[in-house]
């Protein structure tokens, strides 16, 4: 039995939300991200990109580009509501899904051409999430992934594609080779240097010569360019988080010492999920107190992995968790309902400079290790011979 995969992703997702909230948006150029010149572009409009204005662009340069576009400060909790919203719908029609990113979800839908027809069924799901949002979606229908990826983006705006089984190379060979996965700018260049530009000039290279220029992501790129993808939809699941916990070899109420602690367990965890490109949506504190008697409460926040936005979330469910005058055995941390995201979701507000300095940090901590670099105030746990990172994966 061939594999049946959908791709399915909302269209200009942010700018989609804001339309829908306000139709007067509706067919001009729109922006939304940080609203200051030093702001970045985190989604634009199809009018927008007309004037070669494209996401993660400084909105100083989106904004000399497109003088008269319309420019909205994003909205966190509003796009993770609708994200959560449209989760929901798919989670209740179909068996087995995955969400890669706020607005991204793969569905695996082998065997239902038995009964209705996979692609009639991915249609109707796609126009009841219209009917039930009132959001643009476009999807592909193919047998893997990958050709299912690409081909929701040639299906785009608002619209749907079906690659039959046996017509993945042929649909993939005309189209440039930065339309495959993988194939980022820097591999764009080199590949275009080498005068590939096409898909099908992949196709026809030795799969060894791929692998002698670019290693082991070149064979991985032959592959997807040649319509080979194996890789399974894994279900979505919202208990999938990331943990960690301190237990005091004495215990305290040293509150001095317990915001250090608090903070030097965030930025941990908090770097895992920059590493694994991953985004966070619910926020768990728990705190167990010398009696043994452990309490834990949760928030669900927009989804987010930074810092400074989860560094306060922690410190304002441990506040409302702490007993005084109770000694504290134990605290724990957990970020949960885990999705594949990016810096730009978390950057409306925040400078271009914001954004970078993470960037280093991640970058330092991957090369010299992950306690290279951390907030003043979330190092004087090391006085207490205590290693935070000790995260757990589930």
């Amino acid at each position: 039995m061939n594999r049946t995969v959908a791709h399915m992703d909302l269209d200009t997702f942010f700018v989609s939300v804001e339309r829908l909230l306000d139709s007067s948006l509706n067919g001009r150029p729109i922006l939304v991200g940080g609203t200051s010149d030093r702001g970045v572009v985190a989604s634009c409009s199809y009018e927008a990109r007309e004037f070669g204005i494209h996401s993660a662009m400084p909105m100083k340069m989106a904004r000399q580009l497109c003088p008269q576009a319309i420019i909205k400060r994003g909205d966190h909790e509003r796009y993770s509501y609708f994200s959560n919203v449209i989760t929901d719908i798919i989670h209740e029609n179909v068996p087995l899904y995955e969400k890669t990113s706020i607005d991204e979800f793969y569905i695996d839908l082998t065997g239902m051409d038995k009964f209705f027809g996979c692609y009639a069924a991915a249609r109707e799901l796609r126009e009841k999430i219209i009917k039930e949002t009132g959001l643009p979606i476009s999807f592909a229908l193919s047998t893997n992934k990958t050709v299912a990826k690409v081909g929701t983006g040639e299906a785009k705006p608002n619209g749907h594609k079906e690659i039959p089984f046996g017509t993945e190379k042929g649909f993939l060979a005309p189209l440039s080779i930065k339309k495959i996965p993988m194939v980022g700018d820097k591999t764009y260049q080199l590949l275009r240097g080498m005068g590939v530009e096409k898909v099908k000039t992949v196709q026809e290279m030795p799969i060894e010569l791929m692998e002698q220029v670019l290693g082991q992501n070149g064979i991985g790129i032959w592959k997807k360019a040649n319509g080979i993808d194996n890789s399974p939809v894994e279900q979505y699941s919202e208990r999938k988080s990331i943990s960690t916990e301190c237990t005091f070899e004495k215990d305290t109420i040293d509150m001095t010492y317990l915001n250090s602690v608090l903070i030097s367990m965030t930025e941990k965890l908090t770097f895992q999920l920059r590493s694994e490109e991953k985004l966070t949506a619910c926020v768990t504190v728990k705190i167990r107190y010398s009696d043994f008697n452990t309490y834990t409460m949760q928030m669900r926040i927009p989804y987010t992995s930074l810092d400074h936005v989860l560094i306060d979330r922690v410190k304002e469910l441990f506040n409302k968790l702490f007993q005084k005058r109770m000694l504290i055995r134990l605290v724990g941390i957990r970020f949960s309902h885990l999705i594949q995201g990016n810096y730009q979701f978390d950057l409306f507000d925040d400078a271009i400079e914001q954004m970078q300095l993470y960037q280093v940090m991640d970058k330092l901590r991957k090369r010299y290790g992950k306690e290279a670099i951390q907030r003043a105030a979330g190092m004087g746990i090391k006085h207490h011979n205590f290693n935070p990172f000790n995260g757990k994966t589930s």
